[in-house]
C-alpha cells in the first residue's frame, strides 16, 4: 500500500507568511515603471518647487535717487544680537542697575505701570496717545552685563498679562494675575544662588509665590541686577477681504514705579542708568527719578525673541520649512501612485488572484499600507534633504538671513516632511480601497489635504475659519514643519502664511495619521465585508 503525503506549503501561516506578503507587495511595487516614475516626479517637484519658494529672489537696495544699486547682504541690517539658545532677540530697554557680587537677592514693589504710544505720526514721532501695550513691562532683572543678548532672569508685570518670570529671552512663566496699581502693588523678588535664579511675588510682601527658577549657566561671580523698563510697538493688526493680514507698528514707551527697593549682597555703587541696545531709544530714550527707595523709570523697546518674517528687523529672512514648501505639491504626485497602488488591481481584475494568494485581506492592506509608506518616507527623505541644503545654500548665496534653528529641531522637519508624505500616501491608499476608482480616491486626498493647505495659507479663508481648518481636517499634518514656536510673550502675525499653525508639530501631525488610521480602517472593513 502506498502512503501519499499531503503537500504541505513551505510558508506557514504567522509572522513568516506576512513577510513574503510583503516582499510580494514590494515586488509589484517596483516593477511597475509608472510608479517608481511617479515617486521620482514627486520628489523633483518638491525639491524644485521648495527652492523656487524660499530664497530664490534677488535682494536690491538703494540708499537714494541715483545712489548706486546695492545687492544681497550689503542691504540686510546689521546682524541682531542672539540669545543663548541662538535665536535672534530684541534687547532693548532702560537699565537702572549697580553690580551684585556673588549670591543675593533683589526685591521690590511695583505701585504703577503706564504707558504712552504714537499713533502713525512719522519717522520722530511723538509718544502723545496714553495706553500700554499688552507686553509693555517693568520690573527687577539680573542680567549677566548690558550687552544686549546677554543673559539674564527678570520678574516683571506687564500691560495685560499679570506678572510673569521670564529668563534667556524665550522663556515665560506666570505670575499673579491682574493689573497693578497703587491700591493692588505686586512685589517681586529675585534670589540668586551660583547659576540660579529663582523668582517670587507678592500681593502684599509677606506671603511669596515661587513663580519660576531659571538656570543660567556660567554665570559670572559678579552681575549686574536692578529695575527696568520697556515697551515694544504698538502694533496695529488689520484683517484684509479673505483672511489677510496686514500690521502697522509705532513706538511706544513705559513707565513704571518701584519703591521698597532693596539688593542684599550688593558690590556697592550708585544706582545708574543705562539705555540697554539702541533703535527704541531715538524715538522714546529712557529715564530714570529716584526719591529715597523709590525709582520711577521709563524706557521703551522689548526683551524677547524675533519671530520670522516681515517687518521684524532681520531684513529678508526665511526659515528652513520655506525650502519644503513644495511637499504639497509631491504629495499630489504620491497620492497617485498610492491610489493606483491599490485600485490598479481592482481595474485589472488582479485583486482576486491577490486575495486568494492571501486569504487574509486586512493582512493584504497592510503589507500595501507599509510598503508605500517605506519607499515614499524613503523617497521624501532624500527630497527633503536635498531641498533644505539647496536651499539654504542659495538663500545665503543671495543674502537672506537664515532664521536659526537646533539640529534637533531641523531632523525633525526634515524627517516630519517624510513622515508628512508617507503617511498621505497610507491616506490615499485607504481611500482607494475605500472607493476603488483612481480618480475618485486621488481627488478626495486633494480635496482633504492640499486643498484646505492652500486655501489657508494663500489666506483665502478667515483667519478664524482657518485656524479650525488645520486642527480638523489631515491639512493640519502639515504643521510638523513649522520649524519656530509662536511666542507667547511676542505679540503678532502667527499666521500660515508665515509658517504657524494652530495645533503644535507632533498634534497636527497625529490628525493627519487619525485620519489615516480611519481611512484604511473603513477600507479593511469594506474588503472583508464585501467580495473583490
Amino acid at each position: 500500500m502506498t502512503t501519499i503525503t499531503p503537500y504541505r506549503p513551505a510558508v506557514q501561516a504567522g509572522r513568516d507568511g506576512f513577510g513574503q506578503l510583503l516582499r510580494a507587495e514590494w515586488t509589484k511595487f517596483r516593477t511597475v515603471r509608472g510608479w517608481l516614475i511617479g515617486l521620482g516626479v514627486a520628489a523633483v517637484v518638491t525639491v524644485l518647487l521648495g527652492v523656487l519658494t524660499g530664497g530664490s529672489n534677488d535682494i536690491a537696495c538703494a540708499t537714494g535717487p541715483g545712489s548706486p544699486v546695492k545687492h544681497g547682504r550689503a542691504c540686510l541690517p546689521p546682524p541682531p544680537p542672539t540669545a543663548p539658545g541662538g535665536q535672534p532677540v530684541r534687547d532693548a530697554f532702560y537699565f537702572v542697575h549697580q553690580p551684585l557680587a556673588g549670591n543675593g537677592s533683589l526685591t521690590a514693589r511695583v505701585t504703577s505701570l503706564t504707558g504712552r504710544y504714537a499713533a502713525g505720526q512719522g519717522p520722530y514721532p511723538q509718544l502723545t496717545t496714553p495706553g500700554l501695550q499688552p507686553w509693555s513691562k517693568g520690573g527687577i532683572i539680573i542680567k549677566t552685563g548690558t550687552k544686549p543678548g546677554s543673559r539674564y532672569a527678570a520678574m516683571l508685570v506687564t500691560g495685560s498679562h499679570g506678572v510673569r518670570m521670564q529668563d534667556n529671552f524665550t522663556q515665560d512663566s506666570a505670575g499673579l494675575p491682574g493689573l497693578v496699581s497703587a491700591v493692588s502693588p505686586r512685589w517681586l523678588r529675585l534670589t540668586r544662588d551660583g547659576d540660579t535664579i529663582t523668582g517670587y511675588d507678592s500681593a502684599d510682601g509677606a506671603h511669596w509665590n515661587l513663580v519660576g527658577t531659571a538656570h543660567l549657566t556660567g554665570l559670572p561671580a559678579t552681575v549686574q541686577a536692578g529695575l527696568f523698563a520697556a515697551s515694544p510697538d504698538h502694533t496695529v493688526i488689520n484683517q484684509n477681504f479673505g483672511g489677510g493680514e496686514s500690521g502697522t507698528s509705532d513706538p511706544s514707551q513705559a513707565t513704571a514705579v518701584l519703591d521698597r527697593v532693596s539688593l542684599a549682597g550688593s558690590a556697592g555703587g550708585a544706582w545708574t542708568g543705562t539705555q540697554v541696545g539702541g533703535g527704541a531709544a531715538a524715538a522714546a530714550p529712557g529715564r530714570f527719578q529716584r526719591a529715597g527707595d523709590a525709582f520711577t523709570v521709563t524706557g521703551s523697546g522689548d526683551i524677547a525673541p524675533v519671530p520670522p518674517g516681515d517687518g521684524n528687523g532681520l531684513g529678508p529672512n526665511i526659515t528652513i520649512e520655506r525650502n519644503l514648501a513644495g511637499a504639497f505639491a509631491g504629495l499630489i504626485a504620491i497620492a497617485v501612485v498610492a491610489a493606483l497602488f491599490i485600485t490598479a488591481e481592482y481595474r485589472r481584475g488582479l485583486i482576486r488572484t491577490t486575495l486568494t494568494a492571501s486569504p487574509r485581506r486586512g493582512r493584504v492592506l497592510a503589507a500595501k499600507a507599509i510598503v508605500v509608506a517605506a519607499v515614499t518616507f524613503m523617497a521624501g527623505l532624500a527630497a527633503a534633504v536635498v531641498a533644505v541644503a539647496a536651499g539654504n545654500h542659495l538663500a545665503a548665496a543671495k543674502g537672506f538671513y537664515l532664521y536659526p534653528v537646533t539640529g534637533l529641531t531641523e531632523v525633525r522637519v526634515v524627517a516630519g516632511t517624510a513622515a508628512l508624505l508617507a503617511v498621505g500616501a497610507v491616506f490615499a491608499l485607504g481611500m482607494g480601497a475605500l472607493l476603488r476608482r483612481s480618480a475618485v480616491a486621488v481627488t478626495a486626498v486633494i480635496v482633504a489635504i492640499v486643498l484646505p493647505y492652500i486655501l489657508v495659507v494663500a489666506s483665502i479663508l478667515p483667519v478664524g475659519t482657518a485656524d479650525w481648518v488645520l486642527r480638523l481636517t489631515p491639512a493640519a499634518g502639515f504643521a510638523i514643519q513649522q520649524s519656530v514656536p509662536a511666542y507667547p510673550q511676542v505679540y503678532g502675525l502667527y499666521t500660515p502664511n508665515g509658517g504657524f499653525f494652530p495645533l503644535s508639530p507632533w498634534a497636527g501631525f497625529a490628525v493627519l495619521c487619525a485620519w489615516a488610521a480611519a481611512a484604511l480602517g473603513l477600507a479593511a472593513y469594506r474588503l472583508r465585508r464585501r467580495d473583490a
